[in-house]
C-alpha cells in the first residue's frame, strides 16, 4: 500500500482491465479519477470503491475519440484540485472491417483514441510529475505489438507505436523519477471481444492463452514501480513474445537508449 497519498487517472475504467486497475489501486490506497464513456458504470464503480476503501474517487464521462476530451479531462482535474501522480492509458478498441471498406471517420476515431489521446494525456500529466519528482505511466499496448503485421488492421501498428513511444518516454523521463511502462497483455477475460463482435472466435481459443484481468494488473503495477519499460504479463505470453522477436526487449531498449545519435 502507498504511504504517500497519490492519485491515479484511469481511462477506459468502466470495465475489464481498466476496472481491475481501479479496484487494485483503490486497495493500494490511491485516490482515483475514473474516465470512460458510460457515466452510470463509472458512478457505480466509484460508489463501490469509496464504500470499501478510505479513498476519494472522482468520475468524468468522456469519449476519447473526441479530440477535445483529453483537455477536458485535465481541466476537470484542475477544477477539482486533483494532481495526477499515475496515468493508466487503458481505453481502446479494434476495428472489425477491412481498411479499404472502413469509413475514414471510424479509422480516425481509432487513431484518436489509441494514439493521439494516449500521447496527449501523457504530455499533459508529465509537467507536474517532473515538478514533484515522481510519476508512473502505464500505456496499454498488446502482445500484438510483437507479432507480424495483421492484414487490414490498424491495431497491430497502433499497439507497436504505444510500445515504442512508452520505451522512448521512459528513457527521457526516468531521470526525473517518472517510470513509463508499456503493458502488453495477450488474451484477457473482459468485455473487449463482446464489444468488438469477436466473442465466438475468442471462445474457441485454448484456455492456456487466457489471463484474468486481475493478474494482468498486478504484474503491470509491479513492473512500473520497478521501472521496467515493458511488461508482458504471464509465462505463456512471454514465451510467445520472445519467439516473435529474436532480440530481447531489454537489449532493444539498451541499444536504443545508448546508440541513438539523435537523442537530445
Amino acid at each position: 500500500m502507498t504511504t504517500i497519498k497519490r492519485t491515479a487517472l484511469i481511462t477506459g475504467a468502466s470495465a475489464g482491465i481498466g476496472a481491475s486497475f481501479a479496484k487494485f489501486l483503490a486497495a493500494q490506497g490511491y485516490d482515483l479519477l475514473l474516465v470512460a464513456r458510460r457515466a452510470e458504470r463509472l458512478n457505480e464503480l466509484a460508489n463501490e470503491l469509496t464504500q470499501q476503501y478510505p479513498i476519494k474517487c472522482a468520475v468524468f464521462a468522456a469519449d476519447l475519440t473526441d479530440a477535445k476530451a483529453p483537455a477536458a479531462i485535465m481541466a476537470f482535474a484542475q477544477e477539482q484540485g486533483i494532481v495526477i501522480d499515475m496515468l493508466i492509458n487503458n481505453a481502446g478498441l479494434s476495428g472489425k472491417t477491412a481498411f479499404a471498406q472502413t469509413p475514414w471517420q471510424e479509422l480516425a476515431n481509432e487513431i484518436q483514441l489509441m494514439v493521439t489521446a494516449v500521447t496527449e494525456l501523457a504530455h499533459r500529466v508529465v509537467p507536474s510529475m517532473k515538478q514533484q519528482g515522481w510519476g508512473r505511466i502505464i500505456n496499454l499496448s498488446s502482445l500484438a505489438a510483437f507479432s507480424p503485421p495483421a492484414a487490414s488492421l490498424l491495431y497491430t501498428g497502433i499497439k507497436s507505436y504505444v510500445l515504442n513511444i512508452s520505451e522512448s518516454l521512459d528513457m527521457e523521463l526516468k531521470p526525473y523519477g517518472i517510470h513509463v511502462t508499456a503493458l502488453c497483455p495477450g488474451f484477457t477475460h473482459s468485455e473487449f471481444h463482446d464489444v468488438m463482435g469477436t466473442r465466438d472466435t475468442a471462445n474457441h481459443l485454448p484456455a492456456i492463452l487466457w489471463q484474468q484481468p486481475e493478474a494482468v494488473v498486478q504484474e503491470a503495477y509491479e513492473a512500473v514501480m520497478k521501472g521496467k519499460p515493458v511488461c508482458v504479463p504471464g509465462v505463456v505470453n512471454k514465451v510467445i513474445a520472445s519467439s516473435m522477436r529474436p532480440m530481447p526487449e531489454s537489449a532493444r531498449y539498451f541499444l536504443g537508449k545508448t546508440f541513438n545519435p539523435f537523442k537530445n
